[in-house]
């Protein structure tokens, strides 16, 4: 067992295993009875004080809460009882900005660090967490961020967003899949020798506090739904599945009483979830490149959470989750439906959540699905599917920033953060 504290500075279990709660607490039912009413941050403040209470001051959660919600998360009606909770207004046009924000001050608040003892944050991206963690502790004394990228996996925009010149964001371009990245951390976390000469952390949902953030918007989303439509029943939420911090963050959610029926797993053609959830078989393998490229994962790790939510009861899971799976064709023809038919462009990670909602939804229900990032962070798939142009080209920074080059293994990052070279 670990305190909050120890869970959030080693980022992942001495014996490799990812944090979980030891207790989830219940919100009281008469919580619900006014949640309409109710804005993300007093929302946010509930929950994280339910859950990090016994660890963090009740005011310390609150100046934390308010410092990372500085921006909306609307909720905007699609079609008849179908929504898209949009999740992409902070400052790098995506979902995690919530949990890195949330995460940087928590380090912050636990870590003490200073420049001559930083925290070093490693984060695997294969979309957004590299901008939105990069956004998150950018210029915090005492903190290096180490961001691990797959080589030509990212869109430019993205690149941008963590090739940061003469700052404490360092990229490093890893030959291979995100798969391969996530892995390089998990190894140098696991590292003994590398921990006892650098303090080190994750910046990814495997830290429990990138991920536990991630319920608030959840309880946001029914709270908007019951505002605009009255008391929310059978109610249903799509997620957009790679790595399944969100899903795992949902099911948080639904475990502390928030009133969710089920939930809608959407994948793209790496669809290792989906069959999971069709066969009770988790197969986990090398995943490929399609337009929705945050899900391209092939051994997603937050597996492990959900199995242990639901004590590994496969019945039960496949009750509460249901998963769908799109071709590369499909996503974009939902893209150009959806512009067509209800005016409204989507990114094509949201295209997927939309469509599986779409594919999934009952009589009777209302869902609401993740619209995990702007559509302008990938133009290229978004202007083939609607003809509409972004004015985002990302600045010549690019190329002003030193990204080393590793080859796929943790001997090769540890080089990096042993070397004093590495700084810009």
């Amino acid at each position: 067992m670990a305190s909050l504290q120890e869970a959030v500075m080693m980022g992942l279990a001495p014996d490799g295993g990812l944090f979980m709660p030891e207790h989830i607490p219940v919100i009281p039912k008469a919580f619900f009875n006014n949640i309409g009413e109710m804005n993300i941050r007093e929302i946010a403040y509930v929950v994280a004080d339910m859950m990090l209470g016994q660890d963090i001051e009740s005011e310390d959660i609150q100046r934390i809460v308010n410092d990372t919600f500085t921006f909306d998360v609307p909720l905007v009606k699609l079609e008849d009882n179908i929504y898209s909770l949009e999740l992409f207004h902070g400052p790098t046009l995506a979902f995690k900005d919530v949990g890195a924000r949330f995460l940087a001050r928590i380090i912050s608040h636990f870590g003490s660090p200073s420049k001559q003892n930083p925290v070093n944050v490693l984060v695997a991206t294969s979309g957004d967490s590299g901008g939105a963690v990069a956004n998150g502790f950018l210029n915090v004394p005492g903190v290096e961020v180490y961001v691990l990228f797959s080589q030509g996996g990212l869109t430019p925009l993205q690149r941008a967003q963590f090739s940061i010149p003469n700052s404490n964001i360092h990229p490093i371009e890893v030959i291979g899949t995100f798969d391969d990245c996530q892995r390089i951390v998990k190894e140098a976390l696991k590292d003994d020798d590398l921990r006892s000469r650098t303090s080190l952390t994750s910046g990814n949902s495997i830290n429990i506090c990138r991920l536990l953030p991630q319920m608030f918007y959840f309880f946001h989303g029914y709270a908007s739904l019951v505002h605009r439509d009255g008391p929310a029943d059978h109610v249903v939420v799509s997620v957009p599945c790679g790595n399944l911090g969100n899903l795992t963050a949902g099911l948080l959610a639904r475990k502390m009483g928030l009133p969710i029926e089920r939930f809608v797993i959407a994948n793209n053609e790496n669809d290792i979830t989906a069959e999971f959830l069709r066969t009770g078989l988790f197969n986990p393998r090398r995943a490929h490149r399609t337009v929705a490229c945050a899900m391209d994962v092939g051994n997603p790790s937050n597996i492990s959470r959900i199995l242990d939510l639901f004590d590994g009861d496969y019945t039960e899971i496949s009750r509460v989750m249901k998963g769908y799976s799109y071709s590369d064709m499909e996503i974009i023809n939902t893209i150009s439906e959806t512009r067509f038919n209800d005016k409204y462009v989507l990114d094509p990670h949201g295209a997927t959540a939309f469509r599986a909602l779409k594919d999934d939804l009952r009589p009777g229900e209302r869902g609401f699905f993740l619209e995990t990032a702007h559509p302008s962070k990938f133009s290229r798939a978004v202007t083939l599917a609607t003809g509409i142009k972004f004015d985002n080209a990302p600045s010549a920074q690019v190329s002003k920033v030193h990204t080393p080059r590793i080859s796929a293994s943790v001997d090769a990052l540890r080089k990096i953060l042993l070397s004093p070279t590495i700084k810009h």
